[in-house]
């Protein structure tokens, strides 16, 4: 068995990306983009039954996370998925369980 006192770093984020995506609403949220699309929150709210209170907030979870980018353009905010943090997260948790194991 190993003694774990410190975090990899390439596993500092990887906590975070995974609970905002163990969410079934910001899975959904996510299921909603194309590949390559860019959303505003009215978009994005169209796709649910959740409020858009709701929305912005798993929203704010997501980028927080890193799963999301977002640029402002005018009043509005568009997001997209941040596919590069996603892929590198899952690489990292894989290669760690294909070394260990």
């Amino acid at each position: 068995m190993k003694n774990i006192i410190d975090i990899p770093a390439g596993f500092k984020n990887t906590a975070n990306i995974f609970i905002a995506l163990g969410d079934e609403h910001r899975q959904r949220i996510l299921l909603a983009f194309e590949k390559g699309e860019k959303l505003n929150i009215l978009q994005i709210v169209s796709t649910t039954t959740l409020s858009r209170t709701a929305i912005t907030h798993h929203l704010k979870v997501l980028h927080n996370a890193g799963v999301l980018n977002s640029e402002k353009t005018g009043k509005e905010v568009f997001f997209w998925i941040n596919s590069e943090v996603v892929a590198n997260a899952l690489q990292q948790v894989l290669h760690y369980i294909k070394n260990e194991t």
